[in-house]
């Protein structure tokens, strides 16, 4: 796999960080634990075939949606031997957020985030006298981070998931 996997930010990811949106991601279905877990292999890393994995602080696995979101695909959770995943649940513990810069609140058309996303989480109901403005279905949302990647004015952000109701959950 790609050798640049490392400590390094990115431009995108350290203005991010001062923006409050640098809050440190642990790859889909973590352990609540997961630092106890994971023996900092690598392996997870790897096998990553979006490239969202990165060796974070600590030498602990974390992700970034700098240019891609995460596809979902269990490839980091085959990967691990020391059981630092379970498959059940919400894959992430956040949601996607449409912010204040999206274009489509300054009435430029821009639909990239609902193209980027393949659950149907994002959609853009039309609105009569200017441009569509994108609607998050959160309980349709896996927080894969696709949208994020692709916004052009780095407009969404990832947000703590609020819980729902037994009756919603089960109704997905």
């Amino acid at each position: 796999m790609r050798d640049d996997r490392d400590t390094s930010t990115s431009r995108r990811q350290f203005f991010r960080s001062l923006g409050g949106q640098g809050a440190l991601r642990r790859p889909p279905w973590s352990v609540g634990d997961f630092t106890d877990h994971c023996t900092r292999c690598n392996a997870c890393i790897e096998r990553c075939p979006e490239g969202v994995l990165f060796k974070g602080g600590g030498g602990f696995p974390e992700i970034r949606f700098d240019d891609a979101g995460c596809s979902l695909c269990g490839e980091c959770v085959e990967a691990c031997e020391s059981h630092a995943f379970e498959v059940n649940g919400d894959p992430f513990p956040w949601r996607a957020e449409v912010q204040p810069g999206c274009l489509a609140f300054e009435r430029i058309h821009c639909q990239a985030c609902q193209d980027a996303c393949e659950w149907h989480a994002i959609r853009f109901p039309p609105e009569r006298g200017r441009p569509p403005r994108p609607r998050i279905d959160s309980a349709a949302c896996t927080g894969c981070g696709a949208c994020q990647a692709i916004c052009p004015s780095d407009a969404i952000a990832m947000v703590a998931r609020v819980p729902l109701p037994a009756e919603v959950r089960h109704a997905r």
